[in-house]
């Protein structure tokens, strides 16, 4: 008579392992200068944010020209407003929760930036910086440039049916003998709506007048 074999009862499976899960970190706890800047940002004039009004443009312009160190700019008078708008700083700057003005000016006849800040609350002019920096163009500029570039009988010939202005940026030459690198100057891109360029205008906005024409390809 066969014995019988023997059998083995099945393997149980076996239970998953208990993963670990990460412990959530702990918040770390604020620095002393983070703790300033919320009591700086809540503490914070919300006011002081708010756009210049024109009356606070007229006086921030005015306090600007009266002051000593640009009298022969205010005096002679080409110069060209680039940009007005508010400026706030934080303390611990003695300036902190004043209602302040930058402005930003280019003097034509003496070919420099200059760069203020206005104390509205004093009626001084708290900041001054004069460089041979050249800030972008404002809108103002923009559309001399093209008005000018326009009327000239050289731009005209040039164009194209359907070629109208596309955009006026600041143009600075690369080259000292270009008359663009040491005067302040425009270039006044046409081309069809949508389409390709296909003239630039250089414009000696000192002078008003178009310096260059070329084509598009070319520049």
């Amino acid at each position: 008579m066969a014995a019988k074999k023997a059998t083995r009862a099945p393997a149980r499976p076996a239970k998953p392992a208990k993963s670990k899960g990460a412990k959530p970190a702990k918040p770390s706890k604020p620095t002393p200068r983070e703790v300033d800047r919320k009591a700086d940002v809540a503490a914070s004039d919300p006011t002081l944010f708010a756009p210049l009004t024109p009356g606070e443009v007229a006086d921030a312009l005015r306090t600007l020209t009266e002051d000593r160190r640009v009298s022969a700019m205010a005096k002679v008078g080409r110069y060209r407003v680039i940009a007005t708008e508010p400026l706030v700083v934080k303390p611990p700057h003695w300036m902190a929760g004043h209602r302040l003005a930058r402005v930003v000016i280019y003097d034509y006849a003496a070919d420099r930036s200059v760069d203020a800040t206005v104390d509205l609350d004093a009626g001084v002019c708290a900041h001054l910086e004069i460089t041979k920096s050249q800030p972008m163009l404002s809108r103002d500029e923009e559309a001399m440039a093209i008005s000018i570039a326009m009327v000239d009988e050289r731009v005209r010939s040039k164009l194209s049916l359907g070629d109208e202005p596309q955009i006026a940026m600041h143009y600075w030459g690369r080259q000292a003998s270009d008359l663009a690198h040491s005067r302040r100057s425009a270039a006044v891109i046409f081309g069809r709506p949508g389409g390709h360029p296909s003239v630039v205008a250089v414009v000696d906005l000192l002078d008003s007048l178009v310096t260059s024409v070329i084509p598009a390809g070319h520049w």
